[in-house]
């Protein structure tokens, strides 16, 4: 079977490129996507060296030529510009993704040859190679299950190694190379769980974790994929970054889970799209400037698009979940014409009121109180879910970044069926600490000092982290700060300027050895220097470390009674939670 093969190496497509033109990342996209609803297979063609409607008018050309000899269909295909080049996407089933991106660099090849004046390979030999991998990959068993499973209302996980219909403990796995013919499928004991989708660029594991406390409180056996891990009923299955589609399988795959949450990254959708088409809510916690310029996602515009996606993943009846503050946010969800459940902190806004006028689900903040409309006709048309002073997770309501997480999740969790009591009973116990929250402004006591861990890693997660722990009195404020070397040299200031927030008496800039990613050096630990001596520290009050760890000691050696410490850790957690005990 075709589905039971890895066909990534079948073919090596010479890719034509110079300076200003260059095709990157041909992959198979297995899920919904940033392009529509079903499969296919996208690139991105990076231009800057001649005009894009040059280069768009010799791609067309060349795709409907290698389409029609290799006998794939040159319809629906889909060029969307962005600063700086082309995204290029092409739809094909499910058992012909290898064959649509080794379609697409065979496509560039001619094109790219042309432009550039260089003698292109063989079109009758590239083409035949071409159809000989879509008859390995060609996989009917399959797309007879999938069409099944989609009329049976089910969802259907499937990769290289499985096919799965159906969730958890309601769901069944079968091998690639064994799949039963549809009328073998017991599709009464098939179902889907409740399953929340969370999405965001701050927010979203502790989103996707307060769900899944919710689901437990409310009896079920709860799991959840994220950035950290795999888990299940609180029990680690896998640690590491499950926050594309692998993690989904993995968790969705596990008889014992009867609930999921799954945080559902940007790098994943763009990737592979979306794991499931069956989720009950789909929620984007926000949108800020993060990884921009990577798979052809220039602004946060276009970022916004992105984490949108998310509502291609909800099945019939599911709840789009909008943070109405946030403006990236809301600008795309009108240009969709997206019908969302939307969370507020501010009582009056427009988006509230008109949701409460059209009887749909809504969350806000009033005052101190948490309240959450379930919709007309529910019976919960404004009910007071916590007060923030008696929901641990905000910090008595000075983390209002956790507030909005903490909305998000009950809206969430109320459209997936969960009931009342145990959402309320999740924010009454829910805490930031490392059982409930790992790496969540969690909170240590240290000689007489207060010491915050937090994972912050952008402006935006830092800003909100340092608002809420400036209002904390404090004899001296440290901060340690840190990043990977994958961000430009203004990002890396914007750190720092985010971190002076707290209005820092010392600075500790560490470095990051495993994640320099084409710095040299030393480079970061001396732009975050240089910049908290540029926002008016004196040098003697900002230093250096070989890594983080080196930084949490030398300021732990520091503190005294009634100091403050900030650690933005990346790298060595476990021996920095470790020194705190």
């Amino acid at each position: 079977m075709g589905a039971a093969r890895d066909l990534s190496d079948a073919l090596s497509v010479p890719l034509p490129g110079a300076e200003g033109l260059r095709l990157r990342d041909a992959r198979r996209l297995t899920g919904p996507n940033l392009y529509g609803d079903g499969t296919g297979a996208a690139a991105e063609l990076y231009v800057t060296g001649m005009p894009p409607e040059t280069v768009a008018a010799a791609w067309r050309s060349a795709w409907g030529r290698v389409a029609a000899a290799a006998a794939l269909s040159a319809a629906g295909a889909v060029e969307r510009p962005f600063a700086g080049g082309l995204g290029l996407y092409v739809p094909a089933a499910p058992d012909a993704l290898y064959t649509a991106a080794f379609a697409i660099e065979t496509a560039w090849h001619f094109a790219g040859s042309d432009l550039l004046g260089l003698p292109p390979g063989d079109f009758a030999a590239m083409t035949q190679a071409l159809r000989a991998v879509a008859r390995q990959e060609a996989d009917p068993a399959l797309l007879r299950l999938l069409a099944a499973a989609q009329a049976h209302g089910l969802d259907a996980l499937w990769d290289d190694t499985a096919l799965t219909l159906g969730h958890g403990a309601s769901g069944v796995t079968y091998p690639a190379g064994d799949l039963p013919p549809p009328g073998a499928v017991d599709w009464a004991a098939l179902a889907n769980i409740p399953l929340v989708l969370v999405t965001g660029t701050n927010g979203k594991t502790t989103t996707t974790r307060l769900v899944a406390a919710m689901a437990a409180a409310a009896g079920l056996v709860s799991g959840l994929s994220s950035t950290e891990a795999v888990a299940v009923g609180g029990e680690t299955v896998e640690r590491g970054d499950f926050s594309g589609p692998a993690g989904a399988r993995l968790l969705l795959r596990d008889r014992r889970v009867r609930a999921g949450a799954l945080e559902v990254a940007r790098g994943g959708i763009l990737r592979r799209g979306l794991p499931v088409r069956r989720a009950r809510a789909a929620v984007v916690t926000n949108v800020a400037a993060d990884h921009l310029g990577e798979y052809g996602i220039a602004t946060v515009a276009d970022l916004a698009r992105v984490k949108l996606t998310v509502r291609r993943g909800l099945g019939p009846g599911g709840t789009l979940v909008l943070n109405a503050d946030d403006a990236g946010v809301a600008a795309e969800a009108d240009r969709i014409g997206a019908r969302a459940a939307w969370f507020s902190l501010d009582p009056g806004a427009a988006r509230i009121a008109q949701a409460r006028r059209e009887g749909r689900p809504c969350a806000w903040l009033d005052g101190d109180r948490l309240i959450l409309s379930a919709g007309a006709g529910t019976g919960t048309e404004a009910e007071l879910l916590i007060r923030a002073g008696d929901a641990p997770l905000t910090m008595a309501g000075a983390a209002r970044y956790n507030i909005e997480n903490a909305l998000a999740a009950s809206l969430a969790a109320a459209a997936a069926g969960l009931p009342a009591q145990a959402i309320r009973a999740t924010l009454a116990s829910f805490r930031s600490d490392v059982a409930d929250n790992p790496g969540r402004c969690n909170e240590f006591a240290w000689r007489g000092a207060r010491v915050f861990v937090d994972f912050a890693h952008n402006p935006h997660s830092i800003a909100a982290v340092t608002a809420a722990l400036r209002a904390i009195p404090a004899r001296r404020r440290f901060v340690m700060l840190s990043h990977a070397g994958d961000r430009s040299d203004d990002d890396i200031r914007a750190l720092a300027a985010g971190a002076f927030a707290l209005g820092p008496d010392v600075v500790v800039a560490a470095e990051n050895p495993g994640y320099l990613r084409g710095r040299s050096p030393g480079e970061v630990p001396r732009l975050l220097r240089e910049a908290s001596i540029a926002m008016g520290l004196p040098p003697s009050q900002v230093w250096t470390a070989a890594r983080p760890a080196e930084a949490a000691r030398r300021i732990l050696d520091e503190l005294g009674e009634g100091d403050l410490a900030l650690l933005l850790v990346h790298a060595d957690r476990a021996e920095i939670f470790a020194m705190l005990g």
